[in-house]
């Protein structure tokens, strides 16, 4: 991981994979909404974030709509939701793809939140992670399932300068919510 001089405040990339979704007859990949698990899930990403305080200066989200709504419900769950581009290139993203958007990050931005899909979430943080704990790595490489959430951190003067290997893994957490109680 790269640590420049200067006393540079480590920069935060925080990766969503969306939330569970259904699949409806007939609805387009692109349309397909949360199923009931991921409308619980959802907004336990939200709450493992804030509890962690690793709440976003700026989100980035998949135009699909089952990123859009796990977006949505996560951010519900903070008092003052930061500014979101929903970007059409997130879904079905691949690693180079991902880091193009990442890239375009305005330097101001100290903790950047991706909410999008599989294979390339998945990929994209194994990618930039030169280190981080073990069973937080193998953990990644074994399953990054819907909800997850996975914390890197890394020092440089800009987005633009996040290149593979060089962020820690800090965490990774797959959040789930609880069933309502039985009648």
């Amino acid at each position: 991981m790269n640590r420049p001089g200067g006393g540079t405040p480590p920069r935060r990339l925080v990766v969503l994979r969306h939330a569970k979704s259904a699949w409806p007859a007939g609805v387009p990949d692109h349309e397909r909404p949360l199923a009931p698990r991921g409308r619980r899930d959802a907004p336990a990403a939200g709450r493992v974030l804030a509890d962690a305080g690793c709440l976003p200066d700026l989100a980035l989200c998949s135009t699909a709509a089952r990123a859009r709504a796990t977006w949505e419900s996560a951010a519900a769950e903070w008092g003052a939701p930061p500014p979101v581009r929903f970007d059409p290139r997130l879904y079905g993203a691949d690693v180079p793809e991902l880091l193009d958007v990442v890239h375009e990050t305005p330097a101001a931005v100290g903790t950047l939140l991706l909410v999008g899909h599989n294979p390339g979430m998945q990929e994209l943080v194994l990618d930039l992670a030169g280190d981080g704990p073990d069973d937080a790595l193998d953990e990644v490489r074994l399953k990054f399932p819907t909800s997850a959430t996975a914390v890197l951190t890394w020092y440089g003067p800009g987005w633009s300068a996040l290149t593979p290997g060089t962020a820690l893994l800090m965490s990774m957490a797959v959040p789930r919510g609880r069933k309502p109680p039985s009648a």
